[in-house]
């Protein structure tokens, strides 16, 4: 089956072809403003495709697995825009011109959240007041979980092991960041929770941070709540320390002795450690880490200061599917290049075979 994937970002749009797990074609848009032209260019040029993937962040608590879009489903889609604001406006933009570019064959909608709903209550609950909980969706929803699967599943591949064996802690590392505990190719904890600004250090977000500081704020700060929401999410992390939101930038600046640059390049590991111990936590043990994404396959600074035991020259050398473990090392340590695409397309497969 050839599955045209559809992956729109908050800028970008990525479209690939992928035919048995193999990538066949790419392009990435840098900056799409939601016509169908360029979705019909790529169609057309790649040849008759199968089906239609999309990747879509949020599926609430409505949907748990990737689904076959309908009247009814993008109903509901459109009705859940207010828990990804930034995101699911650009995924339903992308769906749009994908039924008009290819109208004859099925369209699939798979989600960042699906994959954490097998996180149990314990990992997945916040100690709120209960009439809250039982009036609205407050819960970890967690996030990048089309990423976290595949490099869960890659890992295990590449370790030579069955990925229902296995406990994983994956770090998905780029502009949004994300921990996940695996165990048996489940989700059971993950760092990200009701929104994508939870958890680790990012390019542009604090992270997990006290609330009081939030009510603080507003309260005794004097700012409003457009203030504070951009703060949070466009002003903070690495940004918000050293005035860049680029990795590369921060390592180029940390290696010159630049002091906004250590501090940053010290803030965002420090939280990276923290966490990678939760999920170790939440595991009991672990038998491999996996790091994915643009600073997890690219940055071997922050990998060699993650805190796990890996291999110093294969770390330096590695930068797609290769392991960085380190001599005698209980846990193996894995790059893996993320392939949000291929996920996507196996996801669609597995469910129209089902049909």
């Amino acid at each position: 089956m050839r599955v045209l994937v559809v992956n729109a970002g908050s800028r970008t749009l990525k479209l690939s072809v992928v035919q048995d797990d193999r990538v066949i074609e790419s392009l990435t848009l840098d900056s799409w403003l939601g016509d169908s032209t360029a979705i019909r260019t790529f169609a057309g040029a790649t040849g008759t495709v199968d089906a239609v993937g999309h990747r879509v962040v949020h599926g609430g608590t409505r949907f748990t697995d990737a689904v076959v879009l309908d009247d009814t489903v993008l109903m509901e889609l459109h009705a859940l825009t207010n828990l990804a604001p930034l995101h699911q406006p650009r995924a339903l933009a992308a769906i749009d011109a994908a039924q008009r570019a290819v109208p004859t064959v099925d369209h699939v909608a798979c989600f960042d959240t699906a994959f954490h709903a097998t996180m149990p209550a314990a990992a997945s609950t916040y100690a709120l007041p209960a009439e809250w909980r039982e009036h609205w969706p407050l819960r970890r929803f967690g996030f990048h979980g089309l990423s976290h699967a595949y490099s869960g599943r890659r890992s295990a591949e590449l370790a030579g092991l069955a990925v229902g064996s296995v406990r994983t802690v994956s770090c998905h590392l780029g502009a949004g960041a994300s921990l996940c505990a695996i165990e048996a190719g489940r989700s059971v904890d993950t760092t990200m929770g009701f929104t994508p600004l939870e958890g680790l250090v990012m390019a542009t977000r604090a992270g997990s941070i006290d609330p009081g500081l939030v009510l603080w704020l507003q309260e005794q700060g004097g700012l409003s709540l457009d203030d504070v929401r951009d703060g949070l999410e466009q002003r903070s992390g690495l940004a918000g320390l050293c005035g860049t939101d680029d990795m590369r930038a921060v390592l180029g600046r940390r290696a010159s002795a630049d002091a906004d640059a250590v501090l940053a390049f010290d803030v965002y590991t420090h939280a990276l450690r923290r966490a990678l111990g939760a999920m170790v936590a939440s595991l009991y043990s672990v038998d491999i880490f996996v790091f994915t994404g643009g600073v997890g396959e690219h940055a071997p600074e922050v990998r060699a200061a993650a805190g796990v035991p890996i291999d110093e020259v294969a770390n330096r050398t590695t930068t797609a599917d290769g392991e960085i473990t380190a001599s005698g090392a209980d846990v193996r340590t894995f790059v893996v290049t993320a392939r949000e695409d291929v996920e996507i397309a196996r996801q669609v497969r597995a469910l129209l075979d089902r049909r």
